[in-house]
């Protein structure tokens, strides 16, 4: 899959394909059902799927401070794009001037001038130029105009995760920030990740017993509620099963908050300066400061052996 940063980066000799837009973080169940729809359509006409996103998220230029906290940072998503079949992912660094652009701007720049599209493929909601005044029925208006077709596809994908509520990128974010992290993998479609380089802590969990991967995670990255998880930590071409802790490590008194990962029954294990990445399985139990050192190793030993089963149970691995 090709991936360009810019119109500058597209091929000067692009031709005609098919665009999908949107921010896509996640690249959840509902976002797979409009981009295999723009992936089918394209090679039914021969022609390459363009995904086009934003970077920043667009609410952190219309709205400083308001950036959300993001599911999946942009590489993540690439690979993802790249499994459902998209040819190119164009990744449009979102300023303030290209927030001003009215719709009929954007679809002449991005659109018609740069992608050539023949055909774009939007969920019902699509909202884009200036002020979000574009929707899915300017965009079809102007496709007349412009010689492109568009394709409107229903997302509302529905299960047990937030009772029945429509699958959304919103919901995944808060069903992740309350430990929910099975709701947040039935939307995903694959349990949720968080990624970072290795770094040292105060070792702690070595000097217990436990050594853990103190993972610094990405800018803007959904946590997930402080508490003991199961999960895999996935390093050096491997995803080992393993338990994890978020939180502020209360019981030393702790104040800054970490993700810290246990590779389960491994030695020796040296990820320091590493980028490596942790999917959460299933939520253990939430923070807790206990009453004494022996109490703390004991509900150690419980959580290594819940996660144990957790694991064990589950239909199969991440993808590394």
């Amino acid at each position: 899959m090709q991936r360009w940063r810019g119109l500058e980066d597209i091929p000067q000799d692009w031709g005609r394909s098919v665009v999908t837009i949107g921010s896509y973080d996640g690249v959840h169940r509902g976002h797979q059902l409009i981009i295999g729809r723009a992936v089918e359509r394209a090679r039914e006409a021969g022609l390459p799927t363009v995904v086009v996103t934003f970077d920043p998220h667009p609410s952190e230029v219309v709205r400083p401070g308001t950036h959300p906290p993001l599911l999946a940072p942009h590489h993540r998503r690439a690979e993802l794009c790249a499994e459902l079949g998209v040819d190119a992912l164009l990744v449009l660094p979102f300023t303030r001037e290209f927030s001003q652009l009215s719709p009929a701007e954007f679809v002449a720049k991005v659109l018609v001038d740069r992608l050539h599209a023949c055909l774009v493929v939007e969920g019902p909601n699509f909202r884009f130029g200036h002020r979000a005044a574009g929707d899915v029925a300017v965009l079809t208006e102007l496709g007349a105009t412009y010689d492109y077709e568009v394709e409107v596809v229903d997302l509302v994908v529905r299960g047990a995760a937030g009772g029945g509520v429509p699958f959304s990128s919103t919901l995944t974010r808060r069903l992740v920030a309350e430990g929910d992290v099975a709701g947040a993998a039935e939307i995903l479609g694959r349990p949720h990740r968080v990624e970072g380089v290795v770094v040292r802590g105060a070792q702690r969990g070595r000097e217990l017993g436990y050594p853990t991967a103190n993972v610094e995670t990405l800018p803007y990255t959904a946590i997930p509620a402080d508490g003991v998880y199961a999960g895999w930590l996935n390093a050096e071409g491997e995803a080992m099963p393993a338990a994890i802790s978020v939180g502020t490590n209360p019981q030393f008194d702790g104040t800054e908050r970490t993700v810290e990962a246990y590779a389960i029954d491994r030695v020796g294990l040296d990820l320091y300066g590493q980028h490596v990445s942790v999917d959460f399985l299933a939520f253990v139990r939430g923070q807790a400061k206990f009453a004494s050192l022996d109490e703390l190793l004991e509900a150690m030993s419980r959580d290594v052996a819940r996660c144990r089963e957790l694991i064990a149970a589950a239909p199969q691995g991440p993808a590394v």
